[in-house]
C-alpha cells in the first residue's frame, strides 16, 4: 500500500449525486405544491395585465391627442402667417404698437396662447388663458423666449400653466425669396378636461409632473398631496405607486426633451380590488414558502457539513501542495467523489514530488556538463599557453626579448583564467544582497571602457565613450555594475574583431527619473539568430572561438538584482544594439547608507 493509500479512507461513503436527487425530489415537492397555490393567483395576473394594458392605451392617446393639437396649431398658424393685415403689424417694428394690436389677433385665432416674436426670436407680445397680470405675463414672455428658437421644444412651462404651442414664420413675400419679419406662435393649455380625455377611455388617472412637483392632474386635490408627499421622481417604465393606503399602477412619457424644464407625462390606474385577492395569496404562499424554507436550510447545512467541509480541506491541501508543503494531511470524510479525490491526489503528488526531484536531478547534472564543457575548453586552452611558454623559457639562449613576449603571453593566460573563474564565482553569488551606494554610473563606464581598452580583444578596436551632462547617478553596487557593462563591452569587441571592415563600439548613457540606461552599439556581424532566444542562458558561447559563455549571462544577472534589465534592442550585420538599463533608487539607498551609519556608530 502506498503512502497515499494510508492517508485516505476506503469506506463507500455517501454519493454526491444521491444527496441532489433527494435535494431534487423535495425542490420539486415545494415547487409543485407552490404551484397549485399560485395558479389561483392568475386572475390577478390577468387583472395587471388588462390595466397595463389599459395604461398603454392611455399613453397612447395622448400621443395621438398631442399630434392632433400639434396639427391644428400648425395649420392655424399657416393662415395667421398669411394674413396681410398680421405682416402689416410686424412690418411697424413697433412693440407697443405690437402688443396692443396682438389682443385682436389672439381673440381671432381662438387658441389659449398667442405670441409674436421678431426675427431674432424677441418676444413682442403674449397672451394667454389664465395669465391675468404683468407678472405672469413678463414671466410666460421670459419662459417662451428661452425657448422658440429650439424647432424640438413645443411644451412651455410658467407659473404654474402649462401650454403646448407651435410656431411659424411670419415672411414678407414667399418663403423662398421673402424677408423674414417675425414668428407668430400659437398654442392650447393643457389643464384639468385635456388630462381627462386622456384617461376617459381606460378610466384611468393622468397627471403631468414638473420634476416631482404636480403642475396638472385629474386626481382629488386630497390625494395629489399625498402623491406629491411619497413618491419622489416616479419611473419611467410602468410600476406601481403608493398613493394613502391605495395602490396605483402607473405608466409614464418623459417629454422632457420637448419642454423646457423637466416634464413627464403620468397615467394611474387604482388596482384596489385586485390586491385584496392577492393578499390573501400572498399570506398562503408565504406560509408554504416558510415551510420548504426551513427544510431546505436544514438540508443545506447538512449539505455543508458533508460536501464543502472535506471539498475545502482537500482545497487546502492542493494549495498547500502548490505553495511547496506536501506534508498537510488530506480529507478521509466526505462524499464518495470527494475521497475518490483525495485519493487520486495524493497518488499524484507523490508521482509529481518523485519527477521533480528527477527533473532537478537531470538540469543539475545539464548545467554542471555545460560549466564543465565550457570551461574546460578554455582552461585547457590558457593551461597549454602557460605550459608551451614555460617550455620555451627553459631555454638559456633564449634573447631577452623573446624571453619578455613569453612572460607577457603567460601572464594574458593567467589573467584570462583568472577572469574566467571570478565570472563563476561571481554568477554563484548572484542573488545575495547589494551594497548599492549613490554612483554616477557614467564614471562606472568610463572605468569598464578604461579596462576593456586594455584587454587583448579591444586592440586595433575604436572604442568610443559619448560625453553627457545629465545626471546619471543611480544607488548601484558599484563593483557589480562595473562587471557587468566590462562584460557588455568585451563582447562588442569580440564581436567588432571577426569584421573585415570598420571595428567601432559606441557607448552613449541616457537616464529619466526612474532609471539609467547604458546603450552599446557594436560594428561586428550581429547575433546569430540560433541563440537570439537563449542568449542570456548560461555557458551560450555559439559563434565564439573562446570564453565560457558567461558574460551575458552575468550582466543580465546583474541588472535583474538593480531593477532593471539587459536586452538585445536589434541586430544585423554592421550594426549590434544592447541596452542595460538600472534603477536609481537613490531614497532607498541613503536610507540604507544612513541605517549602516548609525551601526557603525553604536558599535
Amino acid at each position: 500500500m502506498s503512502p497515499a493509500q494510508s492517508v485516505i479512507g476506503h469506506g463507500p461513503g455517501i454519493r454526491t449525486r444521491v444527496l441532489l436527487l433527494t435535494s431534487l425530489v423535495l425542490i420539486i415537492a415545494g415547487t409543485t405544491a407552490s404551484s397549485l397555490f399560485i395558479i389561483t393567483s392568475r386572475l390577478r395576473s390577468q387583472v395587471r395585465a388588462n390595466l397595463e394594458e389599459d395604461l398603454r392605451h392611455s399613453v397612447e392617446t395622448f400621443q395621438d391627442l398631442e399630434a392632433g393639437r400639434l396639427a391644428a396649431l400648425e395649420r392655424e398658424n399657416a393662415l395667421m402667417a398669411a394674413l396681410p393685415s398680421l405682416k402689416a403689424l410686424m412690418t411697424t417694428n413697433d412693440s407697443r404698437t405690437i402688443t396692443d394690436d396682438a389682443v385682436d389677433f389672439w381673440k381671432t385665432s381662438g387658441n389659449d396662447l398667442f405670441a409674436l416674436a421678431d426675427a431674432d426670436h424677441r418676444i413682442l407680445a403674449v397672451n394667454a388663458i389664465g395669465i391675468t397680470n404683468a407678472t405672469a405675463s413678463a414671466s410666460l414672455m421670459h419662459d417662451l423666449q428661452a425657448l422658440i428658437a429650439n424647432p424640438a421644444k413645443h411644451y412651455v412651462l410658467s407659473n404654474g400653466h402649462l401650454f403646448e404651442y407651435s410656431i411659424r414664420p411670419l415672411y414678407f413675400g414667399s418663403a423662398a425669396s421673402g424677408t423674414l419679419l417675425g414668428y407668430v406662435i400659437s398654442g392650447y393649455a393643457i389643464d384639468h378636461g385635456f388630462l381627462q380625455e386622456v384617461g376617459r377611455g381606460a378610466g384611468a388617472e393622468a397627471a403631468f409632473f414638473s420634476g416631482s412637483n404636480i403642475t396638472v392632474s385629474t386626481l382629488p386635490k386630497e390625494k395629489q398631496e399625498k402623491l406629491q408627499q411619497s413618491a419622489g421622481p416616479l419611473p419611467l417604465t410602468q410600476s406601481t405607486q403608493l398613493i394613502g393606503k391605495e395602490r396605483y399602477l402607473t405608466a409614464s412619457k418623459d417629454l422632457t426633451d420637448n419642454a423646457g424644464a423637466p416634464l413627464r407625462l403620468v397615467v394611474m390606474k387604482s388596482f384596489d380590488e385586485a390586491d385584496r385577492a392577492e393578499s390573501q395569496i400572498n399570506r398562503l404562499v408565504f406560509i408554504v414558502s416558510l415551510l420548504f424554507l426551513g427544510a431546505g436550510a436544514v438540508l443545506m447545512i447538512l449539505l455543508a457539513r458533508m460536501v464543502t467541509g472535506p471539498i475545502e480541506h482537500l482545497a487546502s491541501g492542493v494549495r498547500a501542495f502548490g505553495e511547496g508543503k506536501p506534508q498537510l494531511e488530506l480529507p478521509q470524510e466526505g462524499t464518495q467523489e470527494v475521497r475518490y479525490l483525495s485519493r487520486v491526489f495524493a497518488e499524484m503528488r507523490d508521482e509529481i514530488q518523485k519527477t521533480n526531484r528527477a527533473l532537478l536531478e537531470s538540469e543539475r547534472l545539464a548545467t554542471i556538463g555545460r560549466m564543465a564543457s565550457s570551461v574546460s575548453h578554455d582552461l585547457r586552452h590558457y593551461l597549454a599557453a602557460v605550459y608551451a611558454n614555460a617550455e620555451f623559457l627553459v631555454s638559456p639562449t633564449l634573447p631577452s626579448s623573446e624571453r619578455l613576449e613569453l612572460f607577457e603571453e603567460i601572464r594574458l593566460a593567467v589573467n584570462g583564467t583568472t577572469d574566467m573563474l571570478d565570472s563563476l564565482l561571481i554568477f554563484s553569488r548572484t542573488g545575495n544582497a547589494l551594497h548599492r551606494v549613490p554612483t554616477s554610473v557614467f564614471s562606472i563606464v568610463e572605468r569598464a571602457a578604461g579596462l576593456v581598452r586594455n584587454h587583448p580583444d579591444a586592440q586595433r578596436i575604436q572604442l568610443q565613450l559619448e560625453r553627457t551632462e545629465i545626471d546619471t547617478t543611480a544607488a548601484v553596487d558599484t563593483k557589480q555594475v562595473e562587471r557587468a557593462v566590462y562584460n557588455l563591452l568585451l563582447n562588442a569587441c569580440q564581436s567588432v574583431s571577426e569584421s573585415a571592415e570598420r571595428r567601432q563600439v559606441n557607448i552613449a548613457l541616457s537616464a529619466d527619473r526612474e532609471t539609467v540606461s547604458i546603450t552599446i552599439v557594436d560594428s561586428g556581424l550581429g547575433v546569430a539568430e540560433g541563440i537570439r532566444d537563449s542568449l542570456f542562458d548560461p555557458f551560450v558561447s555559439e559563434g565564439k572561438q573562446k570564453g565560457s559563455g558567461l558574460g551575458l549571462t552575468l550582466a543580465w544577472s546583474i541588472a535583474r538584482e538593480h531593477d532593471g534589465e539587459v536586452k538585445l534592442v536589434s541586430s544585423r550585420p554592421g550594426e549590434t544594439i544592447f541596452r542595460m538599463t538600472v534603477a536609481r533608487r537613490l531614497a532607498a539607498a541613503s536610507q540604507d547608507g544612513n541605517s549602516t551609519r548609525k551601526q557603525a556608530v553604536a558599535s
